[in-house]
């Protein structure tokens, strides 16, 4: 790495996943800049000590001066980055139109690529660095009524495996998570997503959606298998301490489980495995 203390941008840690993150990795002596999209988010992470740029996604203009003010406080440099934020959209994909594909798009990749290609030139002068993406399980399997979603994340992971091949001999690592079931907001964050876009009463599937409904708005506490933010942190220790990273990392036994099946099955077989699944 570049410093005797790392410096790192997290995105999306108001809770969950970059909340464990940022503060897993201060503990492990990073210099962490634990961003969130909402000024109020970042006014309570400064209370609790870190330094909070605001970068939203959705939002060009925060996202160049967020890390603007990173590498104002660092002397320009940075040793890691974790894309994290994003959001959920659930709904058909016969329901979804093609303004709530492009806002979810914005958000959960078009945001993701231009932080990650103002850092680079930041890195290649330094000769290193790591760029870190959370994926999901759904990056690389589907699962209906999640169609906006998975969309987001095989392309973020179709763009990460070409970048981590392009940026090989410059010193980068370029990496991908993969969580499955992980505790977090996603679920409760997706309602206003859900209430804008989808016109489920006027859907063809209108009877089907009581059951998405119920999942949306009467959540029955942890799914099976489910593990805490702080499994992700763990993955993201060794993606950012260990000499030789890995490409990509599975977390969750649903992850593992379903890398192995997509690998082994047939799609027919593995579509019918999914259906029950959801």
């Amino acid at each position: 790495m570049t410093s005797a203390v790392r410096s790192l941008l997290i995105t999306g840690c108001s809770s969950g996943i970059g909340l464990d993150a940022a503060r897993g990795m201060r503990a492990r002596g990073w210099r962490v800049f634990a961003s969130c999209r909402k000024p109020e988010d970042c006014a309570r992470l400064r209370d609790e000590g870190f330094e909070s740029p605001l970068i939203d996604y959705a939002d060009p203009a925060s996202i160049e001066n967020g890390l603007a003010e990173v590498l104002s406080a660092t002397g320009g440099t940075l040793d890691a980055l974790f894309n994290n934020g994003a959001h959920g959209l659930p709904g058909a994909v016969e329901d979804l139109p093609r303004e709530a594909l492009a806002a979810i798009f914005e958000v959960n990749l078009f945001g993701w690529h231009d932080l990650t290609r103002r850092v680079i030139p930041v890195m290649r002068a330094q000769g290193a660095g790591r760029i870190v993406n959370c994926s999901s399980v759904l990056g690389f399997v589907p699962l209906r009524w999640r169609g906006a979603y998975v969309a987001t994340k095989y392309a973020l992971e179709g763009l990460t495996d070409v970048l981590r091949i392009e940026m090989q001999g410059t010193g980068l690592h370029i990496i991908l998570i993969e969580p499955g079931p992980v505790t977090s907001k996603i679920r409760e964050n997706s309602i206003p997503h859900f209430e804008r876009w989808i016109d489920w009463e006027r859907s063809a599937r209108a009877p089907q959606y009581a059951s998405l409904r119920n999942r949306i708005y009467n959540p029955r506490g942890r799914d099976p298998f489910e593990l805490p933010p702080s499994a992700v942190t763990a993955r993201l220790v060794h993606a950012l301490e260990s000499r030789r990273p890995r490409p990509r990392y599975h977390v969750t036994t649903p992850t593992r489980f379903l890398g192995l099946m997509r690998r082994l099955l047939p799609t027919r077989a593995l579509d019918a495995i999914l259906l029950r699944a959801s």
